[in-house]
C-alpha cells in the first residue's frame, strides 16, 4: 500500500493483481470507490501504483468540478461524475438518493483476488457495496463483480457490474447483432460523444444482443494491435453502454436490465475482461481457455469422449416418431460415424405438432408403448449414446400442466403466444420443483447422457428473476445428473453467454443448417466461444431454412470445423454423399482432440468471401487450416493466406487434406503440388509473411490443409 498527494486529491489505497503477463491495478482516491487504473500488459514490480493512478487523471479545465473525480468501478453522481452512473438508488419516497460510499477495507481474496468493502457515509446508514476482482492466472481474464446491500426503505433501479475505462487509443467498438438463423453478425462503430447502447428485452440473451463488446485501436487486426474485450456472464435481459463524455473520457458498463431491488441484497453478474496487445485472436483465446478450464474437470470425471459425433433426428422426422423408423435411421447414422443419437421434439405425451403438450414431460405411450428403452437399447447396440430434447420453460395452453396449474404461466392471460406456446414463471419455486421432478424422473430411469435444452420464444414480460430461476433449475439438474451433458439452445443461438456456459457444455449456434450461413456465424462466434462448444450439423441436401442446395463435401467440412453432427434423413443420401460424409467424419474423429486443444487463429485474407482459420498446437509443431470460400472472389487468383502462430525458424511439410474437392475448372494448370495430393515444404517465416497460396476455389467450397514441422516427433 502507498499514497500520493496532489492539491485536494489523495491516493489512499492501491492494489495490484498479476497473472499470465497481465496486471490489473486499482486505486482509491480519498477513500472513494476504487478505480481500475490499469488492465493490460504486466507492469514492472517497482512501478508505483499511486503515482500511476495520479498520472491517469487529466488536468482540470474551466467549467468543471474541482477537485476532479475519476471514473470508478461504480461511478456516482455525488462525486460529480457526468456520465451514466454505476448505481441509481431511491429513498422510500421515490426520490433519488445520492449514495457516497467510502472504502472501509481492502483484503486479499485468495492469491489472485481482492475484495473492496465500502459503506455509505450519508444519511442512509446501511448502504454497503462490495466489489470483488480476480485475475485468473491460467486464462488472463479479469473477473469483476459487485454486491449492493440496502437497508429497509431504500430501493435500487440500476446496478451495473463494475464499470471499466476504455484504454487510450481504442476508439473502435465491435459487437454482434443477429436474428433467428442469422446469429453473430459483426458490426462496428466508433466512440463519439454520447452512448452506444445495446439492450436485450427478450428475457434471454437474445439472437441480436450477445452480451459482449470489443474495443480496439485503428490498427488492430486479428494478430496485431491492442484490444480489450468485455462480456457479461448473464443469460437474461441486459444493457451495455459504451459511453464517451464531453471531456473525452470513455467507459463501458454492463448490467442486468430492470433489476429493481427494494432493500436487501443484489449481486451483479460477473463482468469478464480480456486484454491483448497482439490482436483480436488473443482475446478470443483467453475466453477459449476459460471455457476449457471449467469443462476439463467435468470431462475428466466422466472419463469418456466429451465430443461425440451427434445425430439429431429433427430435420429427418420432425414430430413423426415411429420406433421402427427411428431404429432404421439410428442404424444408418451409426454407419456414417455418429456416436450419439438425439431424439428431438415429439416424444412426450400428445405431442404431434407445436400446438400442444409442452409441460407434459411424460413418454407418449402411443408412439412408444414400451417407453424409450427399446429405442435406447437399439441406439446402444449400434455403439451410440442417447440424448433427449426438452423445452422446460414453456407450456402450451393445450396441456395437462396448464389445465391443472394455469397460474404457472408467466404474465397475463390475454398475452400473445409465440410458436403456439407461453412461458412458465421460473421465479416460482413450485414451478421449478414441478419441472425438476418430471425431468429428473426421465433422466433417472433411462440411460440418457445428453439433454438438448430449448427455449423457442422471447418473453412478453418477466424480469431478471425469470433468468435466475432458469439458471437455478439448470444448476440443480446438472448437480443431480453430473454425467449428463446439457446443451443450451434457444431457437438456435438465442441464449449463448458465459452465464449459461457455467452449466452447459455445448451451444446450438443457430437453427440454420445452411453451411454458407454457418461458415460466417461460426467464424464470428469464435471471437468468444471455443470451437468445441459450438454444435455444427450437416443438414439436409435441400436446406429447410434457406432453400439452398449445397454439396455434401462443403456441408461436411463446415461442420467439421466445430463439434460435428448430422441432422438430415440419412435415407436421402446417395452412395457418393454417404461415402463423403463418412470420410470427413472419420477424419474429424482422428483430429477432434487436436482441434479442441490447440490455439485458434482467424486469418486475414483481404477477401470478404473467404473465411479462414487455423489451429496450432502448443509447440507450433502442427497446424490444421480451413479456408471456406463463401462467394466468388473479386480477383482471378486465390490470395495467399498469411498464417499465424507458427515457429518462424521451423520448416513445415504441408499437404491438402481434400484434393478431391479442388475445382479443375478453376485450376486448369497445376503449378504447385498441393492440388494433386502432393506436399510442399515451407518455413514458418515464409508462411507468416508471404503466406500460403491455396488452389483457386469456387463458391461454397472448403479447402483443408494440414502442416507438420519437419523433424517433430522423429
Amino acid at each position: 500500500m502507498s499514497s500520493a498527494d496532489m492539491p485536494g486529491f489523495a491516493v489512499t489505497q492501491v492494489y495490484r493483481l498479476d497473472g499470465r503477463d497481465r496486471t490489473a491495478a486499482f486505486a482509491s482516491f480519498d477513500n472513494g470507490v476504487p478505480c481500475l487504473v490499469h488492465f493490460g500488459a504486466a507492469l514492472p514490480e517497482r512501478d508505483d501504483i499511486a503515482s500511476l493512478a495520479i498520472a491517469t487523471i487529466p488536468n482540470v479545465g474551466a467549467g468543471q468540478i474541482d477537485p476532479f473525480q475519476p471514473l470508478t468501478l461504480c461511478p456516482l453522481a455525488i462525486t460529480g461524475w457526468q456520465g451514466h452512473p454505476g448505481m441509481i438508488l431511491q429513498n422510500a419516497d421515490g426520490r433519488d438518493y445520492l449514495a457516497n460510499p467510502k472504502l472501509v477495507s481492502t483484503e486479499a481474496d485468495g492469491s489472485h483476488g481482492v475484495r473492496f468493502t465500502l459503506a455509505d457515509r450519508g444519511k442512509a446508514a446501511g448502504v454497503k457495496l462490495v466489489i470483488s476482482a480476480r485475475l485468473d492466472p491460467g486464462t488472463g481474464i479479469l473477473h469483476l463483480q459487485q454486491t449492493l446491500s440496502l437497508p429497509e426503505g431504500m430501493s435500487c433501479s440500476w446496478l451495473a457490474a463494475p464499470a471499466v475505462p476504455a484504454p487510450t487509443g481504442m476508439g473502435r467498438i465491435i459487437d454482434h447483432s443477429g436474428r433467428w438463423c442469422g446469429e453473430f453478425q459483426r458490426q462496428e462503430t466508433q466512440f463519439r460523444t454520447g452512448a452506444h447502447s445495446r439492450e436485450s428485452r427478450e428475457g434471454r440473451t437474445g439472437h441480436a444482443h450477445f452480451p459482449g463488446v470489443t474495443l480496439a485501436s485503428t490498427a488492430t487486426g486479428e494478430n496485431a494491435g491492442a484490444c480489450l474485450a468485455a462480456t457479461l456472464a448473464w443469460s437474461g435481459g441486459h444493457r451495455m453502454l459504451a459511453e464517451e463524455l464531453p471531456d473525452g473520457r470513455r467507459q463501458v458498463q454492463f448490467g442486468v436490465l430492470d433489476d429493481a431491488l427494494a432493500c436487501g441484497e443484489i449481486i451483479s453478474p460477473e463482468l469478464m475482461l480480456a486484454w491483448s496487445g497482439d490482436g483480436l485472436n488473443e482475446v478470443s483465446r483467453s475466453f477459449h481457455r476459460h471455457l476449457r478450464a471449467i469443462q476439463a474437470p467435468v470431462n475428466a470425471r466422466r472419463g469418456r469422449e466429451p465430443h461425440p459425433v451427434h445425430y439429431n433426428c429433427w430435420e429427418a422426422v420432425y414430430f413423426r416418431h415411429y420406433l421402427s423408423e427411428l431404429k432404421a435411421i439410428a442404424s444408418l447414422a451409426a454407419g456414417l460415424g455418429a456416436e450419439r443419437f438425439v431424439l428431438d421434439d415429439g416424444w412426450f405425451r400428445g405431442r404431434n405438432d407445436d400446438t400442444s403438450s409442452l409441460g407434459d414431460w411424460e413418454i407418449d405411450r402411443t408412439k412408444f408403448p414400451d417407453g424409450l428403452t427399446p429405442l435406447i437399447d437399439h441406439v446402444h447396440s449400434e455403439g451410440m449414446r442417447f440424448g433427449l430434447w426438452f423445452e422446460p420453460e414453456m407450456v402450451n395452453r393445450d396441456s395437462d400442466l396448464f389445465r391443472a396449474y394455469p397460474g404457472y404461466m408467466l404474465g397475463p392471460d390475454d398475452q400473445p403466444s409465440g410458436r403456439n406456446q407461453h412461458v412458465l414463471d421460473m421465479a416460482n419455486p413450485a414451478v421449478r420443483a414441478h419441472l425438476f421432478g418430471q425431468i429428473d424422473a426421465i433422466l433417472s430411469s433411462h440411460a440418457i447422457d445428453y439433454v438438448k435444452w430449448d427455449h423457442n420464444r422471447p418473453l412478453t414480460g418477466g424480469g431478471p428473476e425469470q433468468a435466475r430461476g432458469f439458471l437455478t433449475l439448470l444448476g440443480d439438474l446438472v448437480r443431480a445428473h453430473p454425467d449428463v451433458d446439457f446443451e443450451s439452445c434457444s431457437s438456435g443461438g438465442g441464449r449463448i453467454d458465459f452465464g449459461v456456459l457455467e452449466f452447459a457444455s455445448r451451444v446450438w449456434l443457430s437453427d440454420s443448417n445452411d453451411a454458407l450461413e454457418r461458415l460466417r456465424m461460426q467464424h464470428e462466434a469464435s471471437r468468444w466461444i471455443a470451437p468445441e462448444v459450438q454444435g455444427s450439423h450437416v443438414g439436409p441436401r435441400h436446406c429447410h431454412t434457406s432453400g439452398r442446395v449445397l454439396s455434401m463435401s462443403f456441408r461436411a467440412w463446415v461442420a467439421a470445423q466445430r463439434h460435428m453432427g448430422f441432422e438430415m434423413d440419412p435415407r436421402e443420401l446417395t452412395p457418393e454423399e454417404a461415402a463423403t460424409l463418412a470420410r470427413v467424419t472419420a477424419w474429424w474423429k482422428l483430429n477432434r482432440d487436436f482441434l479442441f486443444s490447440g490455439a485458434l487463429y482467424r486469418l486475414e485474407s483481404d477477401e470478404v468471401e473467404v473465411f479462414a482459420e487455423m489451429t496450432v498446437d502448443a509447440g507450433a509443431d502442427r497446424f490444421i487450416l480451413f479456408a471456406g470460400q463463401a462467394g466468388a472472389s473479386a480477383q482471378i487468383f486465390q490470395r495467399p493466406l498469411i498464417a499465424a502462430g507458427l515457429d518462424p525458424d521451423a520448416v513445415y511439410e504441408i499437404k491438402l487434406v481434400n484434393p478431391e474437392d479442388v475445382s479443375r475448372r478453376a485450376n486448369r494448370r497445376i503449378v504447385n503440388a498441393l492440388p494433386d495430393g502432393g506436399t510442399v515444404q515451407l518455413s514458418g517465416a515464409f508462411l507468416m509473411n508471404q503466406g500460403l497460396r491455396l488452389p483457386n476455389a469456387q463458391p461454397a467450397s472448403m479447402t483443408v490443409i494440414e502442416g507438420h514441422r519437419i523433424g517433430a516427433g522423429d
